[in-house]
């Protein structure tokens, strides 16, 4: 008995009594970690588990939906553009059929629609587009940052649904039927000429319909949206602490902006940009209903070329060489938001804003809940 009672009390050797227990009775025991089947707390130290065979199988399945339609309406499509650019167009439109592909590969001669877009008039045409997109997505950006600044961080929780209905409202109706309208708006006896005229502020009607500025002001009112949804999105979720640290520091209003709240919604800004200069890039419905023949784009070159020149040759050559380009802009696009995604942390962020402007800070400090 005395050995049994000694081997039970090793198994379970007395607790230490603690400070403000009676005397004679032990402390409760500590709360012990989660215990599993293994037994113990071994299975939360060992980290998480590998992967099982099956793994890779079962998410290469999940994701060979998205591949099939990937390769059937972009890569397939993609692959007989290349091909048509390529080829020769016939005496009536068409594509000539081609005796001896071989010598025709050797020759160089499906270089031709290549090098017909290196002409200066349609090297014109692609920095028109390039610039007018380039226009439309800094007047959007200057526009939208605003707005979906004041809609995250001051509109309030019963006004902001409201605030973005409207944003997104105009995106129930049909983008063409919406440039119409701007048609009327902007026409010698429309509406904006009409308030002009009453108002004395102009002696006759202005020409602005059938301009590139019309074409700026469509393109600005499709796209304003897809700037600032992102943009939201990416303000929304902004820790209001970080705006905080760096006020209350002597960070000033401006310093807070660029150096805390601009990195911050770094992410949402890339895929504002990309949302809009890509569309903007080779739209032609604006610079067809809003320009005329005065504002010819590169849009508006492809489809002239398919419609009306009966060049299918040299309008897939153009749709391939945009194609290109658009893809390594989003490439440019992805690749900066993963490295501002990966990037220094947010904290460390307003710590270094914090510091760098404290000892430039004069007067009283503005405090955090000011910039909110």
């Amino acid at each position: 008995m005395a050995e049994g009672a000694g081997h039970d009390g090793a198994a379970a050797s007395p607790r230490p009594r603690t400070a403000g227990s009676p005397p004679g009775e032990p402390s409760p025991a500590p709360p012990s970690g989660r215990s599993g089947p293994a037994g113990g707390s071994g299975e939360l130290a060992s980290g998480p588990r590998e992967p099982g065979p099956g793994a890779g199988w079962g998410a290469l399945a999940l994701a060979l939906p998205a591949w099939l339609v990937l390769g059937l309406f972009f890569l397939l499509p993609l692959a007989l553009m290349l091909g048509v650019s390529g080829a020769e167009r016939g005496v009536y439109g068409g594509l000539r059929p081609i005796a001896d592909l071989a010598a025709y590969l050797s020759s160089g001669a499906f270089l031709a629609s290549y090098r017909q877009s290196l002409h200066t008039l349609y090297l014109g045409i692609a920095w028109r587009s390039l610039w007018m997109a380039a226009l439309t997505t800094g007047l959007c950006l200057a526009i939208g940052f605003p707005a979906a600044y004041a809609l995250a961080l001051h509109a309030s929780r019963r006004h902001r649904g409201l605030l973005l209905g409207l944003v997104v409202v105009p995106l129930w109706t049909s983008f063409l039927i919406r440039t119409y309208a701007w048609m009327f708006i902007l026409r010698s006896e429309g509406l904006l000429n009409h308030l002009l005229l009453g108002a004395g502020l102009a002696s006759r009607p202005l020409p602005m319909l059938y301009t590139g500025a019309a074409v700026i002001v469509g393109l600005v009112y499709g796209e304003l949206p897809f700037m600032i949804l992102p943009l939201y999105a990416a303000l929304e979720r902004l820790d209001r602490t970080l705006l905080e640290a760096a006020a209350d520091l002597g960070a000033g209003r401006a310093a807070v902006l660029r150096r805390v709240t601009v990195p911050l919604a770094l992410p949402g800004l890339v895929a504002g940009v990309v949302l809009v200069f890509v569309p903007s890039l080779g739209q032609f419905v604006v610079s067809d209903l809003l320009g005329g023949a005065h504002t010819m784009l590169l849009g508006n070159l492809i489809q002239n070329q398919f419609a009306v020149a009966r060049n299918q040759p040299f309008g897939a050559a153009l749709a391939f060489e945009l194609t290109a380009a658009v893809l390594l802009l989003l490439a440019g696009g992805a690749r900066l938001a993963r490295r501002a995604a990966a990037g220094v942390p947010s904290h460390e962020i307003a710590n270094e804003t914090a510091s760098q402007t404290a000892g430039r800070a004069a007067g009283r400090p503005t405090q955090g809940w000011e910039l909110l």
